[in-house]
This record gives structure tokens, C-alpha cells and sequence, in this order.
């Protein structure tokens, strides 16, 4: 049994800088990943996805220049040629993080699968086959998670696609039905349509992106729509059905009634799920919930001492911001002092369709829901004059207010830059600016961000 200060569980976005810490912090440390050095983000999730849809947007834009005056009379997708550079964007995040954790005196990096085999005890099943037995008073989790595949007929019978195995496509499908109208299914699903697929987006609830306000639902669907993607709410899959070599058919119930949908590929996207199981967590008294999530209080410990759960296995927002922030609040409480909690931190996101969706704080159905006073300010991209200028005016910028101390409570924008503008107001709500200050704020023109001027004039006086 070999002894170290600390073990660091996943190589993710939060693991990795960790572990350099802990070892530049003079820890003895040891880094266990059983697949790829930098975890979800920089293998199947931000770096691929959001290299892809760089690619996407200018399919896009080779259609939409003639309304700026440019016309482009053909053009092609090289669905090889965008997963090649895809690649080796991810190639070179992933080996360049792995060659800095390699360097890093204290550290060792090994690569295998965890398994606890008692309190404070890693059994490593190391990829090269031999087997590894490993101690430490402190250990870190980040294993991270998995798509997960929900159970359907038929469903296991066809080669669906998942968030990770789309990514190695190099042929454009003819027909693309995407599970689940989140993240996920939303940033594929407009991607391929760009890319020349048909596509058609199965939605169980009421709406796209449900966890929005209806408004934001409506008009990201308006926009989807815009692009001939097929939006079918309320409806779900119960069956799958393939001959062999030919197109899938999927039996949908909508609102009650069954239909049937031929494509030739399904995305499953309707969430994901810790990647907890096989780290036999009871062998170390670690609790987990009925999902697997790792229970931990609001400063990131485990129900066994000494150990601390960061990033998408701990439930939560499974965002690599935060995964990272986790990393940051564990690192500092522990080794300079602080007292940082997860309770009441900001979460802002942004989903990459385009155009882009960015939230921060409350929406106005949490505000309701809380019964609070406040005010809605919304603003149409079609009045904001960067947008009219390049010829984007899709979506609208939305704030919720306090009336009295006149404090921004959250934002929603929907629209070109919408991560962008977000994060101007995230930094308002952070250092106390409030709505009237932004009112009357200098911005340089004509920026989007400019016109959270008139976003806020919407309140009068």
C-alpha cells in the first residue's frame, strides 16, 4: 500500500487544477483518471461542442450573407474536415494539461479506475491491468457524469448517439431525431440541421427549455423553427424499431396520441447521471442519494471526514464553472483559512445555440413563485443597434428588478452575445450596481451591451 497526503478522484475541471495545488502546496498527491486528462469539458463537452459550433455558424452565415449584400452561391459541409480540426483542438487542451500535471513536482498522475476498499482506501484498477493500493487523509471526488439512456423498447437494438459518440460522426445525417429539447438535444440539434440534416426535437414537457420563463421558451422555439427544425413538445419516444441497414422508426405519444417518425439516427439527450457506482462509495462512508448523487454540505464535504466531493457528481449545477469554483472554495477553506460556502453563489450559464441563451439570479416565475416585488425589464434585439447593424435580431433581453432598492435580481438574454451581455449585468448584481446607475451608464457605442441603457428605460422613471 503506497501513502500519500491527498487523492484526487477525476482528471475534470475541477481535479486537475486541484491536484497541481495540493502538490504545489507542498502535498504529496496522486491524480487517478480511468479515461482522458481534463474530464467532460475538455473531451465531450466544451471544447468539441463549442468548436463545432463555430463551424456551424458559418454554414449558417454562407446562407444568411445575401441579406448583408454578399451572396454566396455554393458551399459545402465537410463534416470530416470539422471533426478533424475538432479533434485536434481537443487533443491539444487535453495533452497540454496532462503534460502540466506531469511536471508538477509532488504529483503523480495515474490512470486507472477507483475503487474504495475501505475508509480512506483506493483500490486502482490501473488501464494496464495490474492493480494499485493507495491511502490519504484527504481525498478529492470528481469523477463526473454520463449521459443517461433511459429505458425505451427498442432503444438498445439501434446505434443511438449520445452526447459523446456524436461527436465522431463524419457524415452528416439525413435525419437526425433528438431526445430531449435542453442543452444538450438544442446545441445538436440546430447544429446538424446547419450542417444540412433534417431534425426533429422530442420534448417530454410542455416546452423547450423548461426550467426557463415561457417566453423564453416561445421565442427559442420561434428561432429553432425559423431553421426548420421540427419541435414536438409534450411528446416522448416508446418505441424503436430497425431492419436491418434501414431507417428507424419511432413510435411518439403526444398529448395522448401515438404517431409514427422515420429517421436514420437518434440522439439521446435528456440529461446525465454521476458517475458514481463504481467507486463503491459504502466501503469509505460516503452517502449518496437515490441518483447517485454524493451528498455533500454546503462546503463540499462528504458524510465521511476528510473527504470532498466537487463538479457534476455532487448534483447541482453541472456546469464547469462551477465544477471549477468548487475547486476553488474546497482548496481555500482548507489550506488558507477562508470560510467560502456553495450556499447562495452565483450560477450563471449560457447555452450555445445560436443565438446564444444567458442567465443570471432569479427569472420571473421564481420570482413569483418566492412572492416578491419586482419588475420585469424587456427589451426586443430587433430595438438594440449593434444588432440591426449585423443583421441579427432574434431574441430580447430580459431583467428582473426590486422596484424599492431598485437591485437587478436576475437576467435571461436571448439573443446575439447573449453570454456576453449577461455577464455585464452578472458583475452589476455582483458589486451592488443598481438598474437606475445602468440607465444612465456611459457605454461606448454601438456595443449590444449599450443598450442595457434602454433595457432599464422600459421601467420609467
Amino acid at each position: 500500500m503506497k501513502t500519500y497526503d491527498a487523492i484526487v478522484i477525476g482528471a475534470g475541471q475541477a481535479g486537475g487544477p486541484l491536484a497541481k495545488r495540493l502538490a504545489k502546496a507542498g502535498k504529496k498527491t496522486v491524480l487517478i483518471e480511468k479515461r482522458f486528462y481534463g474530464g467532460t469539458c475538455v473531451n465531450d463537452g466544451c471544447t468539441p461542442t463549442k468548436t463545432m459550433v463555430a463551424s456551424a455558424k458559418a454554414a449558417y452565415m454562407a446562407t444568411k450573407s445575401h441579406e448583408l449584400g454578399v451572396p454566396v452561391k455554393k458551399f459545402s459541409v465537410d463534416l470530416a474536415a470539422i471533426k478533424k480540426r475538432k479533434d485536434e483542438i481537443v487533443l491539444r487542451s487535453r495533452n497540454g494539461g496532462l503534460k502540466a500535471a506531469e511536471k508538477t513536482q509532488n504529483l503523480d498522475v495515474i490512470f486507472g479506475e477507483a475503487v474504495f476498499a475501505g475508509e480512506k482506501t483506493v483500490e486502482v484498477r490501473l488501464n494496464s491491468g495490474k492493480k494499485q493500493t493507495i491511502t490519504a487523509d484527504l481525498i478529492f471526488l470528481n469523477p463526473g457524469a454520463l449521459p443517461l439512456i433511459p429505458e425505451i423498447e427498442g432503444l438498445n437494438e439501434i446505434q443511438y448517439l449520445n452526447s459523446t459518440t456524436i461527436l465522431d460522426l463524419d457524415k452528416v445525417p439525413e435525419h437526425l431525431l433528438v431526445l430531449g429539447g435542453n442543452y444538450i438535444g438544442l446545441e445538436f440539434g440546430q447544429m446538424f440541421r446547419r450542417f444540412g440534416s433534417k431534425v426533429t426535437i422530442l420534448e417530454k414537457s410542455e416546452r423547450i427549455v423548461s426550467h426557463e420563463d415561457p417566453d423564453i421558451s416561445e421565442e427559442m422555439q420561434k428561432i429553432l423553427e425559423l431553421e426548420s427544425i421540427k419541435v414536438l413538445n409534450d411528446a416522448h419516444a416508446i418505441k424503436f424499431k430497425q431492419k436491418s441497414g434501414g431507417k428507424i422508426t419511432v413510435t411518439v405519444s403526444q398529448k395522448g396520441e401515438e404517431h409514427k417518425i422515420k429517421c436514420t439516427h437518434v440522439l439521446v439527450a435528456v440529461g446525465r447521471k454521476p458517475q458514481t457506482e463504481a467507486l463503491n462509495l459504502p466501503a469509505a462512508g460516503i452517502e449518496a442519494d437515490e441518483h447517485g448523487n454524493i451528498k455533500v454540505n454546503d462546503k463540499l464535504e462528504t458524510t465521511a471526514a476528510g473527504v470532498y466531493a466537487l463538479g457534476d457528481a455532487k448534483g447541482g449545477p453541472a456546469f464547469t464553472h462551477i465544477s471549477y469554483n468548487d475547486y476553488t472554495i474546497v482548496y481555500r477553506n482548507l489550506f488558507e483559512g477562508t470560510d467560502y460556502t456553495i450556499k447562495d453563489r452565483p450560477v450563471p450559464y449560457c447555452m450555445f445555440t445560436d443565438p446564444q441563451l444567458g442567465r443570471i439570479g432569479i427569472d420571473e416565475t421564481q420570482a413569483k413563485k418566492q412572492g416578491i416585488k419586482y419588475k420585469v425589464a424587456k427589451l426586443p434585439m430587433a430595438h438594440v443597434a449593434r444588432a440591426i447593424e449585423t443583421g441579427d435580431t432574434r431574441g430580447f433581453m430580459k431583467a428582473i428588478v426590486d422596484p424599492d432598492t431598485k437591485v437587478i435580481l436576475g437576467a435571461t438574454v436571448l439573443g446575439p452575445e447573449g453570454g456576453e451581455i449577461m455577464t455585464v449585468l452578472q458583475m452589476a448584481m455582483e458589486g451592488g450596481i443598481t438598474y437606475d446607475r445602468i440607465r444612465y451608464c456611459v457605454f461606448a457605442h454601438p456595443l449590444y451591451s449599450e443598450s442595457l441603457n434602454n433595457l432599464f428605460m422600459t421601467l420609467g422613471d
